[in-house]
């Protein structure tokens, strides 16, 4: 069963229902689970950064999520390379232009 909040006439919250959630469990796990996460992208950005892959954090955490939806790794890191090196094509050629 859900709990409902409901005003009382002192305007003090007050729950209804038979079951009551522990909020401060689900809060402190969630709070845990973050703190992990967070724990975790820290070390994988470290390692990113000693095998000097170039990724800032947020082009990082973009390929993690593409990696968490089913993305090849493999198949991730060669568009990325092309991608780069087309970035680098484009930059000779402005270069010459110039």
């Amino acid at each position: 069963m859900f709990l409902l909040p409901l005003r009382h006439e002192s305007n003090k919250s007050i729950f209804c229902g038979e079951d009551r959630i522990n909020t401060t469990n689900m809060t402190s796990e969630r709070n845990a689970q973050v703190g992990q996460a967070r724990e975790t992208f820290q070390l994988i950005h470290q390692i990113s950064q000693l095998l000097n892959t170039g990724l800032d954090v947020e082009a990082l955490s973009t390929c993690i999520r593409l990696c968490e939806l089913g993305v090849d790794p493999e198949v991730l890191a060669h568009v990325i390379k092309e991608i780069r090196k087309m970035g680098e094509n484009v930059q000779k050629a402005s270069n010459l232009q110039t």
